[in-house]
């Protein structure tokens, strides 16, 4: 059976045109609020790749309008499954800008309906982290970071785990302020700027800290990480803070 989708999505950002065009169509500013690490090969006929563990997609350019439009997409699967991204950039006086996005594709079978809430709202998670980034690190080149925690059962439970971790009475809600603490790592402030069935993002201010229901069951950290940072250190750190909370 299988089902098509359009999701769309648009933001006024404080951010130039330029600084929009750098976020989505180079490797460093994908990887700054996308997930895993990304690498562009620019122009119509190129290539945006994204390496996340052992997914590994490639997506061929097919719209190159710098500071206007970006499309790309990956090929059509033997079963017709597909994604396609498109981007439309537009300036605004006083240096803002209007952003909008298009994810499209197609899910084949007949259980596609789990596939494509879980594809809802991680699309929600990476378009409000891309207009976080925009308005709050525009420019910055984030280290990502992507660990894996131990296998939820209960999932209401895990959410209100993590609404304790955070210093609030319940699960975590979009604009909720909280205080996070990694144990050897200082205490850090920061703002809910997105919680849904599948994900609670946080900005600080010096990272962008999501916590995002794995495909096959774990609570997994996708943060990006600005300013001077060491990537093994903080591996070990949220490595061994997801074991001691959802142990």
């Amino acid at each position: 059976m299988g089902h098509e989708f359009e999701l769309s999505d648009r933001a006024e950002v404080d951010a130039t045109p330029e600084q929009v065009w750098e976020a989505i169509a180079t490797g460093p500013g994908i990887t700054s609020w996308f997930m895993g690490r990304n690498e562009v090969d620019g122009g119509v006929g190129g290539t945006v790749k994204t390496a996340f563990g052992d997914f590994e997609p490639s997506s061929a350019i097919t719209s190159w309008d710098p500071l206007e439009r970006l499309v790309y997409g990956t090929e059509p699967a033997p079963d017709g499954r597909f994604v396609a991204y498109e981007f439309l950039i537009e300036a605004r006086s006083g240096g803002s800008t209007v952003l909008r996005t298009v994810t499209s594709g197609f899910l084949p079978g007949d259980d596609w309906e789990d596939e494509f809430e879980a594809m809802t709202s991680g699309t929600e998670l990476f378009f409000r982290t891309l207009v976080e980034y925009l308005n709050t690190f525009a420019g910055w080149k984030a280290v990502p970071l992507t660990v894996f925690g131990p296998p939820i059962g209960d999932w209401d439970r895990a959410w209100l785990t993590l609404g304790r971790e955070l210093g609030l009475a319940g699960r975590p809600g979009t604009g909720d302020r909280v205080r996070l603490s990694t144990g050897s790592m200082s205490t850090v402030d920061g703002e809910v700027y997105l919680a849904n069935a599948q994900a609670v993002g946080i900005r600080t201010a010096d990272a962008l800290l999501r916590f995002v229901r794995g495909f096959q069951g774990p609570m997994v950290a996708m943060h990006h990480l600005f300013g001077d940072v060491d990537p093994a250190k903080q591996d070990a750190l949220w490595s061994d803070w997801l074991a001691r909370v959802f142990r």
